[in-house]
């Protein structure tokens, strides 16, 4: 493999995807008075984010079918009764997401609704900007929010990086900061065998060796989670697609990680793996691409818990999706909607006290604009990450308090 298609790969030509801290510096986090990951805690516990690119319509994905607004509002494209997945008295979920129904009926899946925040911005390139950073719609931060969190509290020397991105070459919460390799093309990844010997620094000038630095590093850290031949011992089949190869490629990467150097590192490759779902920006014809959409995360999510239970990982990762906006309650022309407000999002883990959370749409009560109030604030999910699921300061890194939802088990 040609050392410029891997760089390309990872995009590893950008020397912002680094904190400028040495590999090998101290660091030490809650929990973790040896550097050493703990499953109680600390950066032993993984996260994985999963982005809904597009903003996903959440009243076809978690339905308030007892709500007889919600058929005034989507005479065409509303989910038909009988077909619904019914979860209580009024609230139903998308028939697409059938495969998920072990998961809730375990109580290892949490649905939290109304997700958005004060004064929502229904641009995606600021929305999901202010997603990225945590920031409030009216304030431009740099920093990625679990860049700012890997700053305060150092992920351990003995993790490859900070994060994965897998199938995206934007770095999202990740960006100016955080030891963070991206591969665009996990296929390739799992595929190729080996990497091109990193490049020599001989004779090169100054600057340019500063950048061929970051890039080596770059390129040793996503060697140590290539695949290595027999190295991935999994049973679990994983779907077709893209969606499904990013899949594989984060439990590869988590396999990659426990066996480094030749013997256990109880899960020390990375502290979080961010994977990205496209095509939820659904303006026209929103039913047959929604169902397609939901399908792949459904079955997603049903292969990636058999693989982290296999892996042993699965009660110390949680996974969660984010996006950077839901769409309005009333359908338009084109039988799609257009940009809104809040969505549900899902939680999902071993230790997921799993349930209904946050605020039910009210249909009857939508603001001037035809869209629905805001029912939590997107960084109660942070603030659950980075407290009870990590145990950092979470005022510190979001810069206001924010009250966790209580969806972990102890």
């Amino acid at each position: 493999m040609k050392r410029r298609d891997f760089l390309s790969m990872t995009t590893a030509a950008s020397a912002a995807l680094w904190l400028p801290r040495a590999f090998g510096a101290q660091a030490q986090v809650p929990g973790q008075a040896d550097g050493t990951a703990l499953a109680r805690g600390g950066y032993g516990n993984l996260l994985i984010l999963v982005e809904l690119k597009g903003g996903n319509d959440g009243l076809n994905t978690v339905i308030p079918y007892a709500d007889p607004t919600y058929y005034q509002l989507r005479k065409n494209i509303g989910i038909k009764r009988e077909q619904m997945i019914q979860l209580d008295e009024r609230t139903a979920l998308h028939p697409a997401l059938q495969p998920l129904m072990p998961l809730w009926q375990s109580q290892q899946l949490a649905i939290v609704q109304g997700v958005s925040y004060a004064q929502p911005n229904l641009s995606h390139f600021r929305s999901i900007e202010i997603w990225d950073t945590a920031s409030r719609s009216d304030q431009y931060l740099r920093e990625g929010w679990l860049t700012r969190a890997f700053a305060q509290h150092a992920v351990p020397p003995s993790f490859v990086a900070d994060g994965v991105v897998i199938g995206s070459a934007e770095m999202g919460p990740l960006a100016n900061g955080a030891r963070a390799i991206a591969l665009v093309n996990p296929a390739q990844f799992i595929k190729a065998s080996r990497l091109a010997t990193p490049v020599s620094l001989h004779e090169r000038n100054p600057e340019l060796a500063h950048i061929l630095d970051v890039e080596n590093d770059i390129v040793k850290a996503a060697d140590r989670l290539r695949p290595r031949e027999g190295q991935f011992p999994l049973k679990t089949n994983f779907p077709a697609g893209a969606f499904g190869t990013s899949i594989k490629t984060a439990m590869q990467v988590l396999a990659a990680g426990d066996t480094l150097q030749g013997r256990p590192l109880n899960g020390q490759g990375v502290a979080v793996i961010r994977l990205t779902l496209n095509g939820f920006d659904t303006h026209q014809n929103q039913p047959g691409q929604q169902a397609a959409l939901l399908k792949q995360l459904a079955e997603g999510f049903a292969s990636m818990k058999s693989a982290l239970v296999e892996l042993g990982r699965w009660d110390n990762t949680l996974v969660m999706t984010y996006a950077e906006f839901g769409r309005r309650p009333r359908e338009n022309q084109s039988n799609g909607t257009d940009h809104g407000t809040v969505a549900p999002h899902f939680v999902m883990g071993g230790r997921v006290r799993g349930g209904l959370y946050g605020a039910p749409p009210v249909l009857t009560q939508l603001d001037g604009s035809g869209n629905l109030p805001v029912g939590v604030d997107f960084r109660q999910l942070y603030a659950t990450i980075l407290g009870p699921w990590w145990g950092l300061d979470a005022t510190a890194v979001l810069q206001q308090r924010f009250e966790p939802v209580p969806l972990l088990r102890a």
